[in-house]
């Protein structure tokens, strides 16, 4: 196969025209083309004026050798493809997973693969139970603190974009396996080249079921509403966990896929397991109209594209980091608690991103220097603000004007830009719940990134509180090697043992951790 880059398609070109280009370019016959695969695919919006879409193709073709010698542009395809690792005997005991979002999904799908059959234990309901469950509370304001936005089957992610780009390299062939994975059971197959994937919060409740039901025929086991309460184990060595409904599976394999929102959980696991406190970043959501983005993105013509998005840094005066989070085009923000009395908010968007406004985390980094390193000290502060959240509403997401943040002031009225909001809204002064440092650091942030994107800073730009469930603020510690904690059998993974940001890096280390248990049962007594 040869790999060619840069091929162009303009908004009104059929992909259609793609081999015609790619024989122009590698300059060979069209009937020299066995085969053509779209790699990558992404949009090059640096001139306004001129916005096409790019391609990667790898190409099958006579005279390959020829071909690579006669034209530079042109290189060998190194694409990795993923292979699970099967069990070389029949299974000891059956490894037990603790949590079902990505990292535990995956995770439990690769042991299938594999010859296991694995159990996985949720605290929360299945994604349809979950799914009515969350709406209910959107409706009514009634929490059910074990099924909700941030637990429950698919995990935080299935109530979010669905968004599957990642900053973590695919030298293994894991990023691909975790697309074609999803594609294959319900997803939009482009997923697996488009440089900014996303499936949806509605394509994606699907998709999960699918695998579920695809790890049962493979003979797994998955248990809702079953939260573990205990680690049993003897000798540094794990035989399995006790559920608080008093039931226990015994297992020489626990995976913590726990999610970044486990806090009970975490407090658990520190009588036994070595953790530390880690960075992570916490703030609003900010809502502009996707018709602003869209026209700072692509100019006068952005409704001939793709619902716009925007990745945005900035560091302040004073050195905090302030930068843009999990953005939803055409989305929605949403009340995501998980405790009774406290308001914690995400976005959101179905498959189509048709909202009128576009939504992003806008955040600031905390490190553990700000809580003074104590272990738990990020999570009370994350519990700090979200309470002042669910105050300053009055149970509801609070909302502020742009122009009233910065004055300091409680909104009265919305301006230009009304709420896309799923869940109850109030007035409120955001200041009254972020620390000065937050608040002084996003100010300072969203007037800069007016500069880059016109219009973001806008008095009538709409922020909500609080953004507080960006990443774990723990990390349970883990060998580099092995992937196992300080005791033997004990697997942390995924966001919330603090090895992953965002469904594709929860999922890929879900996969790692399920081939380290392969290559350890490989390994005995063979």
């Amino acid at each position: 196969m040869i790999r060619i880059n840069q091929i162009k398609l303009t908004k009104d070109e059929s992909e259609d025209k793609l081999k015609f280009k790619a024989a122009s370019k590698l300059k060979i016959p069209v009937s020299d083309i066995k085969s053509l695969k779209i790699v990558k695919k992404s949009i090059d919006a640096r001139k306004k004026d001129s916005i096409f879409y790019t391609y990667s193709l790898d190409i099958a073709a006579n005279n390959e050798d020829k071909i690579l010698k006669k034209c530079k542009e042109a290189t060998r395809s190194n694409e990795v493809i993923y292979k699970v690792t099967s069990l070389n005997k029949e299974p000891g005991a059956r490894p037990v997973i603790v949590g079902c979002g990505p990292a535990g999904l995956f995770c439990a799908y690769v042991l299938a693969l594999s010859g296991f059959k694995p159990i996985v234990l949720e605290r929360g309901g299945s994604v349809d139970e979950r799914a009515k469950k969350v709406d209910a509370f959107w409706e009514t304001g009634k929490l059910d603190p074990e099924t909700n936005v941030q637990f429950g089957e698919g995990g935080a992610g299935t109530f979010s974009d669905g968004k599957l780009n990642t900053m973590v390299k695919d030298t293994f062939g894991r990023i691909r396996f975790v697309l074609e994975t999803f594609a294959g059971f319900g997803a939009d197959p482009s997923i697996v080249y488009l440089n900014k994937p996303h499936i949806g919060t509605d394509v994606l409740r699907n998709v999960i079921k699918n695998m579920r039901e695809k790890i049962i025929q493979m003979g797994g086991e998955f248990h809702f509403n079953t939260k573990v309460a205990e680690l049993l184990y003897s000798n540094s060595h794990i035989t399995g966990v006790k559920c608080e409904d008093g039931s226990v599976y015994e297992t020489d394999n626990v995976v913590l896929a726990i999610g970044h929102s486990a806090r009970d959980t975490f407090i658990m696991l520190s009588k036994s397991l070595k953790m530390e406190p880690k960075a992570f970043a916490m703030g609003v959501r900010c809502e502009h109209l996707q018709d602003t983005i869209g026209k700072s993105q692509y100019g006068d013509d952005y409704k001939s594209y793709p619902p716009a998005d925007y990745k945005l840094t900035y560091t302040t005066e004073k050195g905090r980091s302030v930068y843009s989070f999990c953005m939803c085009p055409g989305g929605y923000v949403v009340n995501a608690s998980s405790e009774q009395g406290r308001l914690a908010v995400n976005g959101m968007s179905y498959s189509k991103r048709d909202g009128k406004n576009a939504n992003s985390a806008i955040v600031v980094n905390i490190t553990p220097d700000d809580f003074k390193g104590e272990l738990f000290g990020g999570m009370e502060l994350q519990r700090s603000l979200e309470e002042a959240a669910y105050n300053c509403g009055n149970g509801s997401v609070p909302v502020q004007r742009f122009e009233d943040f910065k004055e300091n002031k409680k909104t009265e009225s919305f301006g230009s830009i009304t709420p896309c909001i799923k869940g109850d809204h109030a007035f409120g002064n955001l200041r009254n719940v972020l620390p000065d440092f937050i608040s002084e650091a996003i100010i300072e942030g969203i007037n800069a990134f007016g500069k880059k994107i016109s219009g973001f800073d806008d008095g009538d730009a709409l922020l909500e509180a609080v953004e507080s469930r960006t990443s774990s603020p723990v990390r349970i510690l883990r060998d580099n090697l092995s992937l196992m904690a300080n005791i033997n059998g004990v697997y942390p993974c995924g966001e919330g043992a603090g090895y992953a940001g965002g469904i594709t890096s929860a999922a890929v280390d879900g996969i790692k951790v399920a081939e380290s248990i392969i290559n350890k049962e490989n390994s005995v007594n063979v």
